[in-house]
């Protein structure tokens, strides 16, 4: 998961958490649930109309981080978001994760 420091996670705007939202496929809601925070507060970030404490922003971006968004800092060519993974590895996890099965340790020799 990539790490961002506390001056560039500051950075991250309301657009920015609406684009990566996107990006995961994700309810307003949903987010909320995930991050732990209302989601009025989080609809008024995303259309920038107030923005979160210092805390429920660190959330709402773990939990974007988390359900595999990036956020992309500024740095000379704009700040952004993009997903950790293309559509078709997430589908392909996705896929994977809900064969089901016996669960076992993945030791393989």
């Amino acid at each position: 998961m990539v790490s961002l420091n506390r001056m560039e996670w500051e950075m991250i705007s309301g657009p920015q958490c609406r684009a990566a939202r996107a990006l995961v496929e994700w309810a307003r809601e949903t987010l909320a649930r995930n991050a732990g925070v209302d989601a009025r507060t989080i609809e008024a970030f995303e259309r920038k109309l107030g923005n979160p404490d210092e805390d429920a922003c660190e959330r709402i971006r773990k939990a974007l981080e988390a359900a595999g968004a990036v956020f992309i800092p500024e740095n000379g060519g704009g700040a952004g978001v993009r997903l950790k993974f293309s559509r078709a590895d997430v589908r392909r996890i996705a896929t994977l994760e809900g064969e089901g099965g016996t669960v076992a340790m993945d030791d393989v020799p």
